[in-house]
């Protein structure tokens, strides 16, 4: 384990994740890749212990070309895309020696990350007095889908369904038509950035006052403070915002159109004459573009139909890649619709470095999404891979904690520490 933490900007910042699925791992990841030392902290008990079998794998789609291996716990991509960077140690919160070793590490971290619902904190006797009396310059970031208090506080929450609660797919659609969910649940990256700056802020206020401090952060909060104007306008007019599908107020054309070949589109917006104008030259003046229903921008509202129709005729001609560099070139705000195969080989963002190759035993070479943060004095990287289960159990009890190996060997015999999902030989 490398723990070159020297050159980054959070060295000697210290946390504890307990946090599980997408949101607070997203977090602890930014975390770590700023520098921080950021412990997973797993239980065993929660991983399936079950056999994957190839054609569930196929249809999870969630393991190196679909094969889930001898030890699947390993080998997820969300697993592996969320603890890059990171140490694993496992630990059962539900034993008392798995408190004892969790309040120990308290005493001498920072960080507390979690994102269960309300209640299991303290149940296990390890809610924000408790920890601030072991240490009281802790921070402890709570997650929780609805905040640690209000009517909805015990509710049961994912970002699937935290993207409705939010108002998020009320927004989206078409105006005959009912909402739509997002593809990704977007209330967990939102709730994760919330989360880095609130850890952020609280480890500034530590180092002023010396005080720790305990975050209550609503990841449907986080969704719903960036609806933005559809909140306000209610607040303002009374008036609920239409569904538009891909349409704007006050611009056309503005959409997303289909391009020649399979499942290729192109989204276009246009805010201005010059742009408009600009649009008219890229596609080499159609006849159509003169006529008196498009001359200004409120014709061309009242007409949006039969423009969008006339439009995507030349857009069917061209590949969405060439859509979108002859737009750019003309002055266009233009976008190709990129797939996941397209992204990984997206010119630019290999210019940049946008993609990190990490190589890892369980899933070999791969490349994943980098930090989209670019500091001149204090360069980031990924400096390890995601650790499998329980690989730094013996590191933490015994080079952070002062554990001898006896006592390791004891919790390991308990169950209390592990590499392998609770229950499997």
């Amino acid at each position: 384990m490398e723990t070159d933490f020297q050159a980054l900007g959070l060295d000697g910042i210290r946390i504890l994740d307990l946090s599980r699925i997408w949101a607070g791992p997203l977090a602890g990841r930014i975390l770590a890749d700023l520098g921080a030392e950021v412990i997973r902290i797993t239980s065993r008990a929660t991983l399936p212990v079950s056999w994957v079998s190839p054609e569930v794998a196929e249809i999870m789609g969630i393991f190196p070309e679909n094969d889930p291996g001898a030890r699947p716990w390993d080998r997820t991509a969300l697993m592996n895309d969320l603890g890059r960077n990171k140490m694993d140690l496992t630990l059962e919160l539900d034993t008392p020696e798995g408190i004892h070793v969790f309040k120990r590490l308290v005493k001498v971290s920072d960080v507390v990350l979690e994102n269960y619902s309300p209640r299991v904190m303290p149940n296990f006797g390890l809610d924000y007095p408790v920890l601030k009396a072991i240490h009281p310059g802790i921070i402890m970031c709570s997650m929780s889908g609805f905040g640690l208090s209000g009517p909805y506080r015990n509710y049961v929450s994912y970002g699937t369904h935290l993207d409705a609660a939010s108002g998020l797919a009320s927004l989206r659609g078409y105006p005959d038509r009912g909402p739509r969910m997002a593809g990704n649940p977007y209330p967990d990256p939102a709730a994760a950035l919330h989360a880095v700056s609130a850890i952020l802020a609280a480890l500034f206020f530590k180092r002023r006052t010396g005080q720790g401090q305990h975050i209550d952060l609503s990841q449907c909060e986080s969704a719903t403070c960036l609806l933005g104007e559809a909140v306000l306008g209610f607040a303002l007019t009374g008036r609920l915002p239409v569904r538009r599908g891909n349409r704007r107020p006050g611009r056309a054309p503005h959409g997303c159109y289909r391009c020649q070949g399979h499942d290729q589109w192109v989204v276009l917006s246009i805010r201005s004459e010059k742009e408009w104008a600009a649009l008219k030259e890229a596609m080499a003046y159609p006849a159509w573009a003169e006529e008196e229903r498009f001359s200004n921008r409120m014709k061309r509202l009242d007409n949006q139909d039969e423009l969008d129709g006339l439009i995507e005729i030349w857009t069917m001609r061209h590949g969405h890649q060439e859509v979108m560099t002859r737009l750019q070139q003309a002055g266009v705000p233009a976008g190709a619709v990129q797939n996941g195969a397209e992204l990984i080989h997206d010119p630019h963002l290999n210019d940049r470095g946008f993609f990190w190759e990490i190589d890892h035993p369980e899933v070999g070479p791969r490349r994943y999404c980098g930090l989209p943060i670019r500091f001149s004095g204090t360069p980031v990287k990924a400096r390890s891979r995601a650790p499998g289960l329980g690989e730094h159990n013996e590191y933490v009890l015994g080079e952070i904690l002062g554990l001898s190996e006896n006592e390791i060997a004891e919790l390991k015999e308990k169950g209390v520490i592990g590499d392998k999902p609770k229950g499997r030989p």
